[in-house]
């Protein structure tokens, strides 16, 4: 298998990281009982950090794969591509 890297994957590796993190915490708060506010503010740091390295990896594959494979299009045809892209980045 070819080994696909693109600039942002250290940066989603470390996004990933710090969500390990925050959900390693989450599960020593609630062995450790502590109160549902504090775990719950936890799980939304790491719902936040996955999102944000989802959104990463989904607009870069965007930039990159998908310019590679449709190439240059006329200015027409490429509105339809920028909107797609755009519209991405609310998943």
């Amino acid at each position: 298998m070819t080994r696909h890297q693109h600039e942002t994957h250290p940066e989603i590796v470390k996004r990933l990281k710090r969500a390990e993190g925050h959900l390693k915490s989450v599960i020593a708060m609630i062995e450790g009982g502590r109160p549902c506010l504090d775990i719950a503010q936890q799980l939304q740091a790491v719902e936040k950090a996955i999102t944000n390295a989802k959104r990463t990896l989904i607009q870069d594959h965007l930039d990159h794969c998908l310019e590679d494979t449709v190439g240059a299009l006329p200015r027409d045809q490429r509105q339809s591509i920028d909107e797609f892209k755009s519209i991405t980045k609310y998943l």
